[in-house]
C-alpha cells in the first residue's frame, strides 16, 4: 500500500494531509496563516510564512505515515502572486492575495479602453484585480528596482503552487499547472500558451513566467533538505479545479461548489469553452491523461470568511461550530440581510468598490439574526451563480444565445469547511430548489490534488477508477415552499442593489 502527501495551501491556513488510495485521510497537520492588511482593500501574505509552514507540516505529517509515501500533490489558493529574485530565490515583496483590490484602478483603465472583450476572448476572464496580471504589474511598478530587474531577466513570477514547487525542488523547477496558469489573465485558454499581446499590455517580461504543464505528471523531486524526504511531485491543481477532480465531476453538466474562505462553483462544459453571457468566467477545469475539460465558474469572494469575521471581528461567536445552533434558534431571518462585500462583489456583479452592509436591523435584532444572515448570504450568493450558470448552459445547449437550462434537475456536489453545517446545507438546497450532495470526504480540494499525484505517479490508472471511489455522505432535498423561497431571495437582491456602486 502507498500514501500520497497533499499540500493544501489556502488563504487562511496551510495543511499537509496523507491520503490512502481509497481517498481516506490517514493523517493531517494544519497551521493558520497570518493575514496582512497594509491598506484599505489590500491583502498580503508573507511568502516565507507560507514556505516555512509548508515545510514544517510536511515533516510533521510524514512522520506519522503508516504506509510508504509515494508522491506529493499540491493545491493552492489561486491568483495570489509572488515575485522573487532568480539569483537569490528571495521574494521581493509580500505575496499579493487574490482578494486584494489594489489593481482596480488599472482594471478600470483597461475597461475604459474597451479591452475587456479581447481579454475575455483570450483568457475567459473578465478584467478584475482578482487575477494575477495586475498584481504582477503593481509589483513591477512599485517595488524599487523591480522593473529594471525584470527587464534584465532577474525576476521570476509564480502563483503559490509554482512558488512551493520551486522551494521544494531547491530552485530546480520553475513550472505551474494549466489550471493555475489559466487564472493569471495572461494565458490564452484556446491556444494553450502565454499570450504575447497580453504580456505586452501589462508590461510583464515573458522571462518571468513558468513553464505550463498538465495537472498530472512528474513536476520534480522534493529535496531532502526541504522537507526531510525525497518524493516525486506528480500532481498540481488550483484549489477549485482540484475540487472538481476530487468531486469526480468528470462529465459535462456536473457541478460542484466549494465553501472555504470564498465560494466557487464550477460547471463542467467538457471540450467546449463556453463564453458566459452572464459575467461568469470561462476557465480550464483540468487536463488529465490527455483530456482537456473547460468549465464555467462563478466566484464569491466571501463565504467562510464571513463566519471568521463573526468570530474575530465582531466576536459574536467563539468557534464556527456555534453558528448552526444559533441559526436554528430562530424561526426565520426576521428581515435581516448581510451582504458580505468586504472586498467588493464577485460574480455575477463584479463590483470592486462595493462594501459590506447589514440591512433590516431593529431593536429586536440579536446575535442569532446576525449570525444567520451571514450563513444565508452564502446560499443567496450561490443562487446568484446558479441562475447565471443556468442561463449560460441554456445558451450553450441551444446554440442560440438564449434559453435557460433547468439545473434543478441536476445535483450540486458541495465541499469545504462550511458543508459540515447541516442547517446551511438544507437552506442551500431550499434556496436553490436543487438537491445538494455532500461527500464522505469533505476535503475534496486536497483529495483532488492527491488524485492528480496518483494519476501522475501511476497509482491510479484512469479517471474511471477515480470516479468509482467517490461516495455520498448525505443528500439534502429542497423542501421550502416556493413562495417563501422567492420572498427571501427578493429581499437579498434588494439588499445587494443597495451596496452596489456600479449596478448591473
Amino acid at each position: 500500500m502507498a500514501a500520497i502527501l497533499t499540500i493544501d495551501q489556502g488563504t487562511t491556513s496551510t495543511r499537509a494531509i496523507l491520503f490512502d488510495r481509497q481517498g481516506t485521510i490517514q493523517a493531517v497537520a494544519q497551521r493558520e496563516l497570518p493575514q496582512i492588511f497594509p491598506n484599505d482593500g489590500w491583502v498580503e501574505h508573507d511568502p516565507q510564512d507560507i514556505w516555512s509552514h509548508t515545510a514544517d507540516l510536511c515533516r510533521e505529517v510524514t512522520a506519522k505515515a503508516k504506509e510508504t509515501v509515494a508522491a506529493i500533490g499540491i493545491t493552492n489558493q489561486r491568483e495570489t502572486a509572488v515575485v522573487w529574485d532568480r539569483r537569490t530565490g528571495k521574494p521581493i515583496h509580500n505575496a499579493i492575495v487574490w482578494q486584494d483590490r489594489r489593481g482596480a484602478p488599472l482594471c478600470r483603465q483597461l475597461i475604459d479602453r474597451g479591452l475587456e472583450p479581447k481579454i475575455q476572448a483570450k483568457t475567459g476572464l473578465l478584467i478584475d484585480s482578482y487575477f494575477s496580471a495586475t498584481k504582477i504589474a503593481w509589483i513591477l511598478e512599485n517595488v524599487p528596482g523591480a522593473r529594471e530587474a525584470a527587464d534584465a531577466g532577474d525576476l521570476m513570477f509564480g502563483t503559490i503552487d509554482c512558488f512551493l514547487l520551486y522551494r521544494l525542488t531547491g530552485g530546480k523547477v520553475h513550472a505551474t499547472d494549466i489550471t493555475n496558469a489559466s487564472r493569471t489573465m495572461l494565458y490564452n485558454i484556446h491556444d494553450l500558451r502565454w499570450d504575447e499581446e497580453l504580456l505586452d499590455l501589462f508590461r510583464i517580461p515573458a522571462s518571468m513566467l513558468p513553464e505550463v504543464r498538465d495537472n498530472a505528471g512528474l513536476f520534480g523531486q522534493s529535496e531532502i533538505s526541504a522537507i526531510g524526504i525525497s518524493l516525486p511531485i506528480s500532481g498540481m491543481a488550483g484549489d477549485q479545479q482540484a475540487a472538481v477532480i476530487g468531486q469526480a465531476c468528470f462529465k459535462p453538466g456536473m457541478i460542484k461548489s466549494t465553501y472555504g474562505t470564498g465560494c466557487f462553483a464550477l460547471l463542467n462544459t467538457g471540450s467546449k469553452a463556453v463564453t458566459s453571457r452572464n459575467r461568469l468566467l470561462t476557465t480550464i477545469g483540468y487536463r488529465l491523461k490527455g483530456e482537456l475539460a473547460y468549465a464555467i465558474e462563478g466566484s464569491i469572494f466571501v463565504a467562510g470568511a464571513a463566519v471568521q469575521w463573526l468570530r474575530d471581528g465582531l466576536k459574536l461567536i467563539h468557534q464556527a461550530g456555534e453558528t448552526e445552533a444559533l441559526a436554528r434558534s430562530i424561526a426565520g431571518n426576521n428581515g435581516v440581510y448581510l451582504v458580505p462585500a468586504f472586498t467588493g462583489l464577485g460574480a455575477p456583479y463584479w463590483d470592486p468598490s462595493a462594501r459590506g452592509a447589514l440591512f433590516g436591523l431593529t431593536r429586536d435584532t440579536g446575535i442569532a439574526e446576525v449570525v444567520r444572515s451571514a450563513l444565508e448570504a452564502v446560499c443567496y450568493q450561490t443562487r446568484d451563480l446558479m441562475e447565471a450558470m443556468a442561463n449560460d448552459a441554456g445558451a450553450s445547449d441551444t446554440g442560440s444565445g438564449g434559453g435557460n437550462a433547468d439545473l434543478s434537475t441536476r445535483k450540486l456536489r458541495v465541499d469545504g469547511g462550511m458543508v459540515k453545517n447541516d442547517w446551511v446545507m438544507q437552506f442551500l438546497a431550499d434556496i436553490l430548489n436543487m438537491p445538494v450532495e455532500r461527500p464522505v470526504v469533505a476535503e475534496t480540494t486536497a483529495l483532488g490534488a492527491a488524485i492528480c499525484a496518483g494519476l501522475g505517479s501511476g497509482l491510479f490508472a484512469s479517471l474511471d477508477e477515480v470516479a468509482g471511489t467517490w461516495q455520498r455522505d448525505r443528500l439534502f432535498q429542497p423542501r421550502m415552499p416556493e413562495v417563501d423561497r422567492e420572498h427571501l431571495y427578493k429581499g437579498w437582491r434588494a439588499a445587494v442593489k443597495r451596496v452596489q456602486n456600479s449596478p448591473t
